[in-house]
C-alpha cells in the first residue's frame, strides 16, 4: 500500500473517530476487523458480508452497544479499512485503529488501545471478532454479568463443538485434568482454565510424544489426539481487567506456526502471574458462529431469518419461512404494534422482500415476491400483488392510502401519494421524483400498458392505456354526469427524426 493511501486511512480515522472516548463509563469493546478473509473469496472484506442485510462487524458493534450500555468502542480497521469505517460512520464514543500490517489479534488489541492513551482508566477491556455477526445485546449482557459476578482478570467466551473435531478449526480450551502427569489429584485446580491452543500448533506437535503443560508447579500431560478431540473451543470474544491486559500485552511474542502475536496467549501469561482465568459458554450456541467462507455464511443467514420467524410466527402471517425478507427495524416495529392486542391481519407472500423505512399498517396483503424499500407508509386495508415493485429515496416519501390495490408487476417509485381506494392495476409504472413529485387522487383507476411520471391525478380519474408526464389531470364531469375517462393518451414523439422504416 502506498504512503498516500495510508495518509488518506488516517485522516479517515480521525475525521470518523469521536473526538472523546467516555471516560466516566469505563467499558470498552475492541472490535477486530482489520482482516480480509481470503477464504470468503470476495474482493469485498469479510466484516462487510451482510447477515439478514446488516453487515457483520456492524452487527457485532450493535450487540455491543445494545448489550452494555453506553460503552465505548474502538474497532481495529486493515484490509479494505475505509471501506469498513465508511460502513459504521461516526459515532458517539467510538474510535478507529488502523493496523497496517496483519499480525495477529494480540497485535491487533495492542494497536487499539494505543488509541486510549488514558493511564487513569481501570475499567473492562472487552474483545470480539469483527465476523461474529450472530452474536447478540443478550450474549454480551450475560458475559459482562458472569465476568463482574466471578470478579475474574480474563474471561473467555468458549463454545461446544458438535460435529467432527476434523473440521473444528478453532483454538482448543485446554483445561485442568483430574490428575497431573505423576498421578496426583488437581484439587480445586479442576477445570481451571490453562491455555488455548490453536488448531495450526496442534497439528504441528509430534504424534508419539505428549504436550505437557505447567500450571501451579504440577505438569499436566495431553495427546495430540486427546487436543483434536476436545471439543470445547475458543469463540475468541474475550474479557479483561484494563490495568491486568496493558501490564501483559506486550509481552506477547510470535513464538508459533503462524508467526503472529496472539490474544490467546495472554491466559498463559496472566496464570503465570497469578491473575484469575475463568471461562462461560451463552446460553445459544449459534451466537458463536463466525464464517470464513460463502457456505457458512449462509448458514448464518438461515439461522438469523429462524431467529425472525420465530419473533414473528405467531403475530403475521409468513408463507414460507425459508424465503423472505424484513429488516430488523420493521421486525420492531410489528412487534411493536403487537403490544396494542389489535390483530394486524399482515400476510408477507413468498420471496417478498421488505426493507428498512417501510411502515406497514392493518390487514396488509403483501403478495409473493413483492419488494418494499424506503419510506414506504402503507394504511390499511392494502393489497399488493406478487411481483409488485414499490421504493423510494431516502430522502423521499411514498404514501400508500387506506383501501389501495395495487396488482402484479407493477412498478411503483418515489416521491408519491396514492389516495384511499385507488386501484392500480397490471402493467403500470409509475413514478415521482422530487421536483415533480407524483399525486393520484382518490378512488382513481389506473389499468392497462400505462406509465405516469410526476403528475396530479385528481379524484375519481380513469386513466387507461395511457402516457402522462409532468401532467395535470382533472376530474371532467360530462353532462351525463359520468367522469370523462383517459383512454390511449400518448405524447408527441420526439426525434422522430431519427426513426426510419426497415425497407
Amino acid at each position: 500500500m502506498g504512503g498516500n493511501e495510508q495518509n488518506e486511512i488516517y485522516k479517515l480515522i480521525e475525521s470518523f473517530s469521536s473526538d472523546i472516548i467516555k471516560m466516566d463509563f469505563p467499558e470498552i469493546a475492541v472490535i477486530l476487523a482489520a482482516g480480509h478473509g481470503k477464504r470468503i473469496k470476495s474482493q469485498k472484506s469479510k466484516m462487510l458480508h451482510n447477515i439478514w442485510g446488516i453487515p457483520t462487524v456492524e452487527r457485532v458493534y450493535n450487540a455491543c452497544k445494545n448489550g452494555i450500555s453506553e460503552i465505548n468502542v474502538i474497532v481495529v480497521v486493515g484490509i479494505k479499512a475505509k471501506d469498513v469505517i465508511l460502513a459504521i460512520g461516526k459515532r458517539e464514543r467510538t474510535k478507529f485503529a488502523y493496523q497496517e500490517t496483519q499480525n495477529g489479534t494480540g497485535h491487533a488489541v495492542q494497536v487499539a488501545l494505543e488509541r486510549l492513551k488514558d493511564d487513569k482508566f481501570e475499567g473492562i477491556v472487552y474483545v470480539l471478532p469483527g465476523d461474529m455477526g450472530l452474536i447478540n445485546s443478550e450474549t454480551m449482557k450475560q458475559f459482562r454479568d458472569e465476568f463482574i459476578k466471578t470478579n475474574s482478570d480474563m474471561t473467555v467466551l468458549t463454545g461446544i463443538y458438535e460435529g467432527d473435531p476434523k473440521n473444528n478449526s478453532y483454538g482448543r480450551i485446554i483445561r485442568v485434568k483430574d490428575k497431573d502427569r505423576k498421578g496426583n489429584p488437581s484439587g480445586k485446580d479442576l477445570g481451571k482454565v490453562i491455555e488455548i491452543m490453536e488448531y495450526k500448533d496442534i497439528l504441528s506437535l509430534p504424534e508419539d510424544k505428549p504436550y505437557e503443560i505447567e500450571y501451579k508447579d504440577k505438569i499436566y500431560s495431553f495427546s495430540k489426539n486427546e487436543l483434536l478431540n476436545n471439543n470445547e473451543f475458543n469463540s475468541g470474544v474475550y474479557a479483561f481487567r484494563y490495568k491486568k491486559l496493558i501490564e501483559l500485552l506486550h509481552s506477547l511474542s510470535n513464538n508459533n506456526v503462524q508467526n503472529e502475536i496472539y490474544i490467546t496467549d495472554l491466559i498463559s501469561l496472566f496464570n503465570r502471574n497469578n491473575y484469575s482465568v475463568t471461562a462461560v459458554s451463552p446460553k445459544e450456541q449459534y451466537v458463536l458462529m463466525g464464517f470464513n467462507n460463502k457456505s457458512v455464511l449462509r448458514e448464518m443467514e438461515a439461522l438469523a431469518r429462524k431467529q425472525v420467524y420465530d419473533k414473528l410466527k405467531d403475530i403475521i402471517e409468513i408463507d414460507d419461512p425459508e424465503d423472505f425478507f424484513i429488516d430488523q427495524s420493521v421486525v420492531d416495529k410489528i412487534i411493536e404494534m403487537d403490544k396494542k392486542n389489535i390483530p394486524l391481519d399482515i400476510t408477507i407472500g413468498k420471496g417478498t422482500f421488505i426493507g428498512k423505512g417501510v411502515k406497514l399498517n392493518y390487514n396488509l396483503t403483501l403478495e409473493k415476491n413483492v419488494f418494499v424499500s424506503g419510506n414506504v407508509i402503507f394504511g390499511k386495508n392494502v393489497s399488493i400483488s406478487q411481483n409488485v415493485h414499490l421504493s423510494c429515496f431516502s430522502d423521499q416519501t411514498f404514501e400508500i392510502g387506506d383501501n389501495v390495490e395495487i396488482l402484479s408487476g407493477d412498478i411503483v417509485k418515489g416521491n408519491i401519494i396514492i389516495g384511499e381506494e385507488a386501484r392500480i392495476e397490471s402493467s403500470v409504472n409509475m413514478t415521482g421524483s422530487n421536483e415533480y413529485p407524483l399525486r393520484i387522487g382518490k378512488r382513481v383507476l389506473v389499468k392497462g400498458t400505462s406509465y405516469i411520471f410526476g403528475s396530479i391525478i385528481e379524484n375519481d380519474v380513469h386513466i387507461e392505456h395511457s402516457v402522462l408526464v409532468k401532467k395535470i389531470v382533472d376530474k371532467l364531469i360530462k353532462r351525463d354526469g359520468t367522469i370523462q375517462p383517459i383512454k390511449f393518451y400518448l405524447p408527441m414523439p420526439e426525434g422522430i427524426d431519427a426513426v426510419e422504416n426497415i425497407e
